[in-house]
């Protein structure tokens, strides 16, 4: 199953929010995830760039974009990336498929 990497910012409404009443933000973007059809695998705040950082498994990546329109309409996150990220065993067949391809290729002057 395809799996994702998500990371975005609370807004500083959210941020006021979250230290007025906090409240468990692992469990609230995990209801998103299942609703949208995939599996939450981890939470994580995170710092630098991002807030936070979730790893999804979902088949159908249209609903979990779907998702986090929800979420970022919703004036609580900014800054939603997701790129989609691979495993060492799926890097391998790319990189074996490559090998049957490279003869296809012709560089620019070649």
């Amino acid at each position: 199953m395809p799996r994702f990497i998500v990371t975005g910012c609370y807004t500083s409404s959210a941020m006021k929010a979250m230290v007025e009443s906090p409240s468990d933000r692992e469990s609230a973007s995990r209801a998103v995830v299942e609703a949208a059809g995939g599996t939450q695998e981890n939470f994580y705040l995170t710092t630098g760039e991002s807030d936070f950082a979730i790893t999804v498994t979902i088949d159908d990546v249209s609903a979990l974009l779907a998702g986090l329109l929800a979420v970022g309409a919703s004036g609580a996150v900014s800054n939603l990336k997701t790129v989609r990220a691979f495993s060492s065993d799926e890097f391998t067949e790319m990189q074996k498929k490559a090998g049957g391809i490279a003869g296809a290729y012709k560089a620019p002057g070649k």
